[in-house]
């Protein structure tokens, strides 16, 4: 991996481009096919940050991660931006790091004033060594370890509960280190479909995440009955790679219900987190709203559903991943081999795969591709991009459309 960066930025240390107070929202990154400081060369060749990708490939070799600092930064001060620009009350945007947790990645949206969700205990030592302060870490997951529930108490993180066995072990671990606070969040389904693939649809009530309203009842009974635990909050997440605003406009009146029965059962909680899933651009025929869009529809769905029901506003999250960093990133291939099936299809294999990108092979996932040495031929030519692996699934692309390729090309 490498991050391709405008000459005034470093990469060692923490001397980053500083964050800017008023983003750039002349373009928004999630709907780009390229990063924003992409551009062909006098040479005809693709530069990403002032960096030549040819030249990247011939010095750190391929496959290649490439991320464009600028974008990720865009994309982030748009995020709070626009989500203070929206919502009256106060606000906290998280990095879901998921999409890609390195601590280059987690110290630049640190930077930013971002903080981040995490998924395992290796998350959390990585944003950790990447700088982000603990009180801005939330611990997700479905079936936490002992040891990471531990960690997250520890240094002082916030544990989203999704299930009974989180809230057993962490009332034990709350008795058992009564001089730490544990700041705990309820993660509800709530109950709301949204048109994406659905092994990343996580809001339906037949998902593995989170507490079901026919058992919110109970869940804040059993709250109530351990106030050694500052319940803090409630999450709710839809999915991911939703390009409709609908979905997020029903969350943000459910999950105010919802923390309206919260109250009343007693509990004082002061945060709701409406998680992430806004989409992004991986083809020309992807069209997702913008981060502002986004942005307005939950700012201000959240505060009308308050203000409806008399509520003081309260601290509102959300948990961006694939729209603050997939557009600022491109994955560059040498190619190899090719193969003519006449009559059927040409393959052309390059030097990954299903290695560095599970996402075709998982779920279908569309790429867009060109040729980074030869940007202005024209795309005359349909190919499908073959991975290096041994397993006849692993395609990155079906039916691209490309330049005539040679071996060699990137």
């Amino acid at each position: 991996m490498v991050i391709a960066q405008a000459p005034q930025s470093h990469l060692a240390g923490v001397d980053f481009l500083s964050a800017r107070s008023t983003p750039d929202t002349t373009l928004s990154p999630n709907q780009q096919l390229l990063p924003l400081s992409a551009r062909t060369t006098a040479t005809d060749t693709l530069e990403i940050g002032g960096c030549d990708v040819i030249d990247l490939v011939e010095q750190f070799g391929s496959p290649l991660y490439i991320l464009d600092e600028y974008t990720l930064r865009a994309a982030s001060q748009q995020y709070r931006h626009f989500l203070a620009t929206y919502y009256p009350g106060p606000s906290q945007v998280l990095y879901a790091s998921k999409a890609w947790s390195c601590t280059a990645v987690c110290a630049i949206v640190a930077s930013e004033g971002l903080g981040l969700d995490v998924v395992s205990g290796g998350e959390l030592y990585t944003a950790l060594a990447g700088g982000v302060d603990p009180q801005l870490i939330y611990l997700h997951g479905n079936n936490k370890s002992l040891d990471e529930l531990r960690y997250a108490i520890r240094v002082g993180a916030t544990v989203i509960a999704d299930n009974w066995l989180d809230l057993e072990n962490l009332v034990h671990l709350a008795q058992a280190h009564s001089d730490r606070p544990i700041r705990v969040m309820l993660r509800i389904t709530p109950g709301i479909e949204c048109h994406t693939h659905e092994y990343i649809r996580t809001g339906h009530l037949d998902s593995k995440f989170g507490f079901d309203p026919n058992q919110l009842t109970d869940v804040f009974q059993f709250a109530k009955q351990h106030p050694e635990i500052q319940w803090v909050g409630l999450h709710a997440h839809i999915g991911s790679q939703i390009f409709e605003l609908n979905p997020h406009m029903d969350l943000a009146d459910t999950i105010v219900e919802l923390w309206v029965t919260a109250k009343a059962e007693g509990l004082p909680m002061t945060e709701l987190n409406v998680g992430g899933g806004l989409g992004i651009r991986y083809t020309e025929s992807d069209d997702p709203p913008s981060i502002e869009d986004w942005c307005k529809v939950i700012g201000k769905g959240v505060a009308e559903a308050c203000e409806v029901r008399s509520l003081p506003l309260p601290k509102l999250l959300c948990e961006p991943g694939r729209s603050l960093i997939g557009t600022a990133c491109v994955t560059a291939y040498r190619i190899g081999s090719q193969k003519n099936v006449p009559d059927i299809r040409t393959y052309i294999s390059v030097d990954g795969g299903m290695s560095d990108n599970p996402r075709p092979i998982t779920y279908q996932s569309q790429y867009r591709a060109i040729l980074a040495n030869r940007m202005g031929d024209s795309a005359t030519e349909v190919v499908t991009v073959a991975g290096k692996h041994c397993e006849s699934g692993d395609i990155l692309l079906k039916d691209a459309q490309l330049p005539p390729c040679q071996t060699g090309d990137i």
